[in-house]
């Protein structure tokens, strides 16, 4: 049964310590990461103890947001850009809570790791450089004009598998700018990512979208990414439960990823001449991720 969220409304960085000091969350987490648990455990609280809105959040939306990223591996020092937790308060329901991310590193990471990959390229294009680009076919042509005094003018996503199969993406700034307006309440806000640092949330939002419509979904963890990113993680933290555990997407109800399901039931048929199937263990369960370096 699905655990009720509550809103954090004070500092819980000590609950939060006292949760992940629990014989059974340790355990969780040494099952996922093995020598490295305590590591990573360190690092949820340094990540909260750095953010005041953090310390206000919901301790469970902490935790199981915490517990997704180390099923995927991905480190949680948001300096590195491959996972995040971000405060996030909830207007219509009350309370803060910790929304998981993954940034534009873990995508790539997960990419890779999965031994499919060959190639990532995720690249800003500046005036010149588009030679051509056809969007139902989709091939694209670009030249390197080493001129970054030339202005951007839009964002490109690509990557190659092992059996040959690639695929390239490219947004120009308009259609960035105006896909962040629809599904992302973020964008409007003066003081977030998109306003700080809108050329990397543009390449992740291009790296993203085309993983989401076009990657094959035997790819080890990508369907997990796809399905908690950008979301509160809800459940029992004492029980860290994958039974439990609930996304919910806050940002935006009507969701982007609703829309890219759609896309991806179009392409079923081609994905599983893509890529042969991959063993996938399950959210917080199965044997460890390979150690990656970072």
């Amino acid at each position: 049964m699905e655990q009720k969220l509550q809103g954090g409304n004070g500092t819980n960085l000590m609950q939060l310590k006292n949760t992940l000091n629990a014989p059974n969350v340790k355990k969780k987490f040494e099952d996922m990461l093995g020598k490295r648990a305590s590591q990573f455990m360190t690092s949820i609280t340094s990540v909260v103890s750095q953010s005041q809105l953090l310390q206000k959040a919901d301790v469970n939306s902490i935790v199981m947001g915490a517990a997704v990223a180390a099923s995927m591996d991905l480190p949680l020092n948001p300096a590195l850009g491959y996972a995040a937790l971000v405060p996030y308060n909830d207007t219509k329901k009350g309370g803060c809570y910790a929304q998981f991310q993954v940034m534009r590193n873990g995508w790539v990471e997960l990419l890779i790791r999965s031994g499919q990959c060959v190639q990532v390229i995720n690249e800003v294009v500046r005036e010149g450089e588009l030679i051509e680009y056809n969007k139902f076919t989709g091939v694209a042509k670009f030249q390197d004009n080493h001129d970054e005094s030339k202005p951007i003018i839009g964002f490109m996503a690509y990557f190659k598998l092992t059996n040959g199969f690639e695929k390239t993406l490219y947004m120009t700034k308009e259609e960035v700018v105006a896909h962040a307006t629809r599904y992302s309440q973020s964008y409007r806000n003066k003081s977030g990512n998109w306003q700080k640092d809108f050329e990397g949330m543009a390449l992740k939002t291009v790296l993203k979208r085309l993983i989401t419509k076009f990657a094959p979904k035997s790819l080890e963890r990508i369907l997990d990414a796809i399905e908690y990113d950008q979301s509160v993680v809800s459940g029992d933290a004492s029980k860290m439960d994958i039974n439990d555990a609930r996304p919910r997407y806050m940002d935006n109800e009507d969701d982007d990823r609703k829309v890219e399901d759609a896309d991806a039931e179009e392409i079923k048929v081609d994905e599983a001449k893509q890529a042969p199937e991959a063993p996938q263990d399950g959210l917080f369960g199965g044997q460890n991720e390979p150690e990656s370096e970072y």
